[in-house]
């Protein structure tokens, strides 16, 4: 027998007899509140600012609600262990398929967070080791701390603007599919084949350093287009290939910028600071001693 969607399978004998089997004619049926969000063990994910993946569906409950002030609200984006990550950063550098469709559904920030923090402690690093070894030896080398901030600035505001600019203009233009989260997480992880570069860029061969800093800009560059062009074109086709050459753009102007500022010797900032020259005694005059006149004439 069966009710609405719900089917019932009742074990009859030979003779049609039902044994001891009473009905109860006042049984309802009622719909289950299970779902599959329940049973995979993620937390549920909202829809984060637009995007059309699987786990974002939510299920619309005022329950599952956090507001912007609320660590709930922020803990989504934390969703993952380090054997995840460690999968995306492998998707990363030796990439098999799109990033976007490795997610799941399901974009962190925890990662880019992280690398994106490796890579501003390198740079500062390797740069610092750089110009130990460029400087000269009559004079100390002094630690210049301006390339600490100088590197956060550049990385985390590269890492945090690019992404929610290209997001808002997909928006813009009537994409559907474009995530701010999976944006942000897609840049995060470029940066992961910058912690390399970054250390081989400590030598001191300028032509090497170039070559290095040309394979970071390449590979990063590569990662950016496969995922990002799948996204872009839901905004048209002009409007695509102006995105995609703003992201080259752009991501040339990090990779020179990177270079310029932190591996090479006339650097705005990676710059040895002047060290102030000793100062130099100064000789106070000697008095004048006045000379003896000869009086022996005089005394006769």
């Amino acid at each position: 027998m069966s009710s609405g969607d719900y089917n019932v399978v009742i074990d009859v004998d030979d003779e049609g007899d039902l044994g001891d089997l009473e009905f109860n004619q006042e049984l309802e049926f009622h719909h289950s509140n299970f779902n599959d969000s329940q049973a995979t063990g993620k937390i549920p994910q909202g829809n984060f600012l637009g995007g059309s993946s699987s786990a974002r569906s939510g299920s619309g409950n005022s329950s599952n609600k956090h507001f912007l002030w609320s660590l709930d609200f922020y803990a989504n984006f934390f969703d993952v262990d380090t054997n995840e990550v460690l999968r995306r950063c492998g998707a990363t550098i030796f990439p098999k398929t799109n990033f976007l469709d490795l997610l799941e559904g399901n974009p962190d920030l925890y990662g880019p967070l992280w690398i994106t923090t490796t890579v501003v402690l390198i740079l500062f690093l390797s740069s610092t080791i750089q110009g130990y070894f460029a400087s000269t030896k009559d004079q100390p080398y002094r630690y210049n701390f301006d390339l600490l901030s100088g590197a956060a600035g550049l990385m985390y505001g590269y890492t945090g603007i690019i992404p929610v600019a290209l997001w808002g203009m997909l928006k813009w233009y009537g994409s559907e599919v474009a995530n701010l989260l999976e944006c942000m997480c897609l840049y995060g992880y470029a940066n992961l084949i910058w912690i390399p570069i970054a250390i081989a860029s400590a030598s001191p061969i300028a032509i090497l350093n170039w070559v290095f800093v040309a394979v970071g800009f390449g590979v990063s560059l590569a990662f950016l287009l496969r995922n990002l062009n799948p996204v872009v074109e839901a905004a048209g086709s002009k409007t695509s290939k102006i995105l995609l050459i703003l992201v080259i753009l752009l991501h040339a102007g990090l990779s020179l910028a990177i270079k310029i500022l932190f591996f090479h010797h006339t650097s705005p900032v990676a710059k040895n600071p002047d060290i102030p020259a000793p100062a130099e005694p100064t000789s106070t005059p000697t008095p004048v001693q006045p000379t003896p006149t000869d009086t022996s004439r005089f005394l006769f």
